[in-house]
């Protein structure tokens, strides 16, 4: 448990400084997430990033308990 909690600890870390590039980048502008827009109010709802992130993670799950 801690080796996992040291790793999920040093991606976040990794995550957060790569934060501005992936914002430009266009990562969480994908086709498939939900943008409303109308005066004052903007609600955004990130379907398919979310299900990307979720196969990425999982993936470096299954391949840290091989």
């Amino acid at each position: 448990m801690p080796r996992l909690l040291i790793i999920l600890g040093i991606l976040l870390v990794i995550a957060g400084l790569l934060w501005p590039w992936l914002m430009r980048a266009g990562l969480f502008r994908l086709p498939g997430d939900i943008v409303i827009e109308r005066e004052h109010f903007r609600f955004y709802f990130p379907i398919t990033t979310g299900i990307l992130i979720s196969l990425v993670i999982s993936l470096i799950l299954w391949l840290l308990r091989k």
